[in-house]
């Protein structure tokens, strides 16, 4: 029986993703809607701004926030445009960002959840829920995690390029929440929106940019 569930999983990966990040979503949303902190935002208040603080730390976790603001995408635009193979890489990648901005702020609008008050260390404006960092971290980042995995062809480099993209990803979050911009349930939720985005993205709009049939497809057919 274990083994038949996991086959169906493996079979239908995507709405396994989709369903898995929206059911999170959800119960962040329905708490978020009654109120106050929840118990995910204390506990990483705790860990993250009264224990992890320190004056070396601050810079560094400002750097990392700062590779997902506009500027910096901007720039990682341009040289995937340059450099990257294939069909219209960046202009899939631009797509991407761009769509996953507008629903950010579409969310955002709806929910007009408060930024947290009194431990900022930068300067924001707008609602906090969910995370627009976070958000265009995941969206952009976990795009390139799968063009390598699908695309690269050295086994070692797709491993290598995806642990760290994904380390990234993760390390955008949490600087969000270190600088005091954003709680906990607000990364989560901007995570689980973008992976979904990704699940539906990377299916049905990806492909028509980029062209190629993945690695693996391609072997399978010249082994036929």
């Amino acid at each position: 029986m274990a083994k038949r569930w996991l086959e169906l999983l493996r079979e239908n990966k995507r709405v396994a993703i989709v369903a898995a990040c929206t059911i999170v979503f959800l119960v962040l949303l329905e708490d978020v809607l009654e109120g106050g902190l929840i118990k995910l935002d204390e506990a990483t208040y705790v860990l993250i701004v009264e224990h992890l603080r320190t004056d070396w730390l601050t810079p560094i976790m400002e750097s990392i926030s700062a590779l997902a603001t506009p500027v910096t995408l901007l720039v990682m635009l341009l040289l995937i445009v340059a450099f990257a193979p294939g069909r219209r890489p960046g202009a899939c990648c631009a797509l991407n960002l761009a769509l996953v901005v507008v629903l950010n702020q579409v969310l955002k609008f709806l929910v007009q959840r408060p930024r947290p008050e009194g431990f900022r260390l930068a300067a924001e404006t707008g609602f906090s829920f969910p995370s627009g960092h976070s958000m265009a971290a995941m969206a952009f980042f976990g795009l390139l995690i799968w063009m390598v995995w699908h695309y690269e062809r050295d086994r070692a480099v797709r491993i290598g390029c995806s642990v760290a993209l994904a380390a990234l990803i993760v390390a955008v979050g949490v600087s969000r929440i270190y600088l005091g911009v954003h709680y906990a349930s607000d990364v989560v939720a901007g995570f689980c929106v973008s992976l979904a985005w990704l699940a539906f993205y990377t299916r049905s709009v990806a492909p028509l940019f980029l062209g190629e049939a993945p690695v693996r497809e391609a072997k399978a057919k010249n082994s036929d």
